[in-house]
């Protein structure tokens, strides 16, 4: 029974990346990532996602800024004298552009900075780790973010997870394809191998299936 969930567990996550199913060229490894980054660097620009909470504000005019603002699961933002303009898929600097062309008919040469306070992204940002963990979850990507780091979030494996089975589905933006990679979950959370902790990507969906008993 524990099999057949996970199957289908593992189905529905291939079938929300809208991409088929879960045909893939095999199932690669990732080279290794050491435990904690050796030079942090600065991930892929923010790309605001529904729910996001943000401030605005207009220089010299603070009544028509915004404080805790949330996104809409529509994707929209209204702010005074801007209703319903669309934030999600964009990044704070380019919001900021479209926010300042729309009050450049009531104020001149205005000014705009858009702050996210609280963050979840688009889901082409988050990683999503379902199956055999504590508490599958959805989450922001942050930049450096490791296997390790996603594991931890969602309270490791659970008791009867085939760790050394997880598969790590990414979509290669350069092909337009999905590829599978190999992952040693067990090793690395209950054997301690640092050779199985990897780099993860915004986007990534990982999936844990049962042992059959």
């Amino acid at each position: 029974m524990r099999s057949i969930r996970s199957a289908a567990i593992a189905a529905l996550a291939c079938a929300s990346l809208g991409l088929g199913g879960c045909a893939t060229t095999g199932a690669d490894e990732l080279p290794p990532a050491t435990f904690v980054a050796l030079q942090e660097q600065p991930g892929e620009e923010y790309v605001i996602g529904p729910l996001d909470e943000l401030t605005i504000h207009v220089w010299r005019n603070p009544e028509l800024g915004a404080e805790k603002i949330q996104v809409r699961p529509d994707g929209r933002i209204t702010i005074p004298l801007v209703k319903d303009l669309p934030a999600v898929g964009k990044t704070p600097s380019m919001l900021e552009k479209d926010i300042a062309q729309q009050l450049s008919q009531y104020i001149e040469e205005p000014l705009v900075s858009v702050i996210v306070n609280e963050f979840a992204g688009t889901f082409s940002q988050q990683i999503r780790i379902v199956g055999a963990t504590e508490k599958p979850a959805s989450l922001p990507y942050r930049a450096n973010m490791t296997v390790l780091d996603a594991m931890i979030s969602v309270g490791g494996l659970s008791e009867f997870a085939a760790g050394n089975r997880a598969k790590l589905i990414r979509f290669d933006k350069q092909s337009g394809s999905q590829k599978e990679y190999a992952l040693r979950l067990t090793d690395l959370l209950r054997r301690g191998d640092s050779d199985a902790n990897v780099l993860l990507q915004p986007g990534d969906v990982i999936i844990i299936p049962e042992s059959a008993f």
